[in-house]
């Protein structure tokens, strides 16, 4: 992308405002997260999205102005390396030109699942099962896996009661593959890696979390404000995530969403239709900027 087709020109000043404002922000969360690593004492809704997705948190602190943005006296090195920037005309900006085949079937990839997620109908009613499908007999077919932090809200055999009593439809393979053997029979449906663009739907909490997977994958061209709203999204929906758990969370300061009541159902599922109306937006938005970062020519 040559200079001539910037949209915006940031002075130093404005920039580094900008970088340092964003950087404050993401060490709310990345601090504590680095703190309690070094204590052994990791937070069983939040630490997630640091050690599931393995986005390190000097890639959240880490601010990028995205596709056709200019920053004056901005130096190549870190944060601007010089494989993914170019310095024309005293201005620095991202440079898609450099970017090597693998990145780009890699973002080509985020692209296609995005679209195919998009235009699937969604699918509402699994009351997140799958987090209860985890610890199906989990005192037989494995460790618990939060049980040191979160005891369970019921006994183990009511747990494993409710989970026998009713069908389960995980679209999620990075969900299904955590289930006990003895639940993975239990669910309709048995998505694997290989056909994710098939079964993936806008509806599924994990599928819309993923999208922070797939910004941090697809930076620094997609932009870190960008990467900072699907963060702050998964964050939301990793809390609804384990309030409908069969975990007992309120020793973190959350109160449960009892799926297992017909009240409970019903909070679910309002919460997941407005999490999966917030995830299109993102999508929508992630899809446009992948578009002109992938255009030919680029």
């Amino acid at each position: 992308m040559p200079s001539s087709l910037l949209q915006q020109v940031f002075p130093a000043t404005t920039w580094q405002r900008m970088a340092t404002a964003h950087r404050a922000r993401a060490e709310q969360w990345t601090h504590p997260y680095r703190a309690r690593r070094a204590a052994g004492a990791m937070h069983p809704i939040y630490d997630f999205l640091f050690i599931y997705y393995r986005n390190k948190p000097s890639q959240l602190e880490q601010w990028h102005p995205g596709l056709g943005v200019g920053l004056e006296a901005a130096p190549l090195g870190t944060p601007f390396k010089p494989t993914q920037y170019r310095i024309e005309g005293g201005l620095t900006r991202l440079a898609p030109e450099l970017m090597t085949d693998a990145t780009r079937h890699r973002m080509e990839m985020a692209r296609q699942l995005c679209i195919r997620v998009r235009d699937r109908p969604p699918a509402f009613g699994c009351f997140g099962m799958h987090e209860w499908a985890m610890v199906y007999r989990g005192d037989v077919e494995g460790a618990v896996r939060h049980a040191e932090r979160l005891p369970l809200r019921l006994s183990q055999a009511a747990t494993d009661a409710y989970v026998r009593s009713r069908p389960i439809q995980c679209s999620h393979f990075d969900a299904f593959r955590f289930f006990t053997p003895g639940a993975k029979a239990f669910n309709r449906l048995q998505p694997d890696k290989d056909n994710r663009l098939e079964s993936e739907q806008c509806g599924c909490l994990h599928t819309n979390m993923d999208l922070y997977k797939l910004a941090a994958q697809c930076m620094p061209w997609l932009g870190s404000d960008l990467l900072w709203q699907c963060f702050e999204f998964a964050v939301s929906a990793r809390q609804l995530d384990m309030q409908a758990s069969p975990y007992d969370c309120s020793s973190l300061g959350f109160e449960p969403v009892k799926v297992e009541t017909p009240q409970g159902k019903v909070e679910y599922e309002q919460r997941q239709r407005a999490l999966s109306r917030e995830a299109q937006k993102l999508r929508h938005e992630f899809i446009e900027r992948l578009d002109q970062i992938l255009a030919p020519g680029r």
